[in-house]
Parts: C-alpha cells; structure tokens; sequence
C-alpha cells in the first residue's frame, strides 16, 4: 500500500487512531525494529496461522508477527514465521488477484497463537458492493499503535473489492478487512492495494484463498516467496 496520490473518489472517511486488537498485528519483515506490514491471527485447526498479503513477503530474511502490537514487544509476543503458504498465481507472476499469503508461526515459549491471543478471525469470502467492514492497520514506522476505520466497500471494474478510506498509507497492506469476526479481504491486490492513499483494495477472496488455508492447516511443504515486489506506482 503506498500514498502517492489521492484517487478521484466520494471519500469522507478517514482512519483514526483506535486501541490495538490482539487477532491484528505488526509485521516486521527484517531483525530491526521497524514494521512494514500488517497481518491477522487467522482460524485454524492447528491454531497457529496468521493472515497477510503476499506482496508483503518479498523482502526476503526472518519475518516475525506481534499480535496486538502497542508500542513494543515483550519476546514472548513475538511469533516467528516458520513457513508460508501462497497461491499458485502469486508464484507464477505475483497475480494480484492472488496477493494474500498465509504464514505457520511459533515461538520460543511455545504454545499456539490463537489460544494464547484467546481469539482468532474466521475466513470469509470478498464483500458485495456496500458491504460494511472495519479495518485495523500498522502504518509503517518504529513503535507505534494502529489506525482503523469503518467504510462501505465498492467494486472496480476489474473485480477487486475496494474500500474508500483515507489515511491507509505505508505498512498497512496486508490489514483485515473485517465483518463481524470473520476477515473478508486483506489490503493487497492491484498495485499492492493502491497507490491512492484515499482508496484500497483487496484480492478477492474466493476458492482459491479457502483451498490455500487447507493446504496451510495441513502443514505441507511452503512456499518461497518471489524476492521482488514492484507496485508500480
């Protein structure tokens, strides 16, 4: 997600800062203490999956998740992505129709991410138009705390849902469009969820993203992510 232009859109949202919710959290794609993504604790029957975008994970080196991130992170907080799982199309030729990525995470401390967080998001299918979600998002920086907002989806001419939301900048791709308890779309997609910092989209998700949480829960072999992602923007 980058912010480069403001899209021609009818946009009175604009996210806010909101308290942190332990199913979301930071992404940090390096050993240092910048966070560059966002991602969500995602149901499963082995209870340790998180939820991400897939243009997010081409940087290469260790990739680490802190649910509920507020500021900093105790060690204990910190899961470790130890495998991930991504659509075929997304490997053939970063489709952005495929741009979400599920990650198998763990811990020294052990355990699984979901009973310890005490929640986790159930997969959904993409929004029809005027569907009503929230997002929680990291904006990218040191430290910190999350923004959200509350907006109607749309749908482009291409298919992709959209979301009309202001102040969705650097570091929030990847974030969980969320109705209810389940998670609807990621911010991803067509130039890695926009280039407008007013307007995001999402993949669709479709069989194709439920077909990729089976094979995650089923702990086959993972994937490695192309190490270069361009949005184009």
């Amino acid at each position: 997600m980058t912010d480069h232009t403001v899209a021609n859109t009818e946009n009175h949202v604009i996210a806010a800062p909101v308290n942190p919710d332990p199913r979301v959290g930071a992404i940090f794609l390096s050993s240092s203490d910048l966070h560059a993504c966002t991602g969500s604790v995602l149901h499963s029957t082995t209870g340790n999956l998180v939820l991400t975008a897939a243009h997010c994970l081409s940087a290469g080196g260790p990739v680490r998740f802190v649910p509920g991130f507020a500021r900093a992170a105790p060690p204990d907080d910190v899961w470790a992505v130890d495998a991930l799982y991504l659509d075929p199309r997304w490997l053939a030729n970063k489709d952005p129709l495929a741009d979400f990525a599920i990650a198998r995470v763990g811990r020294p401390a052990g355990g699984s991410i979901e009973a310890v967080v005490g929640s986790a998001l159930s997969l959904g299918s993409m929004p029809a138009r005027g569907t009503g979600v929230s997002v929680i998002a990291y904006p990218a920086g040191v430290g910190g705390l999350p923004v959200g907002c509350q907006a109607s989806t749309g749908l482009n001419a291409g298919g992709f849902p959209e979301l009309p939301c202001a102040g969705l900048v650097d570091g929030t791709s990847g974030a969980p469009w969320l109705s209810g308890s389940a998670v609807i779309g990621v911010i991803g997609g067509p130039h890695g969820g926009g280039c407008a910092e007013n307007l995001s989209y999402s993949s669709p998700f479709d069989q194709h993203v439920t077909e990729l949480l089976v094979r995650a829960e089923a702990g086959g072999p993972a994937d490695a992510p192309p190490r270069s992602y361009d949005d184009q923007c």
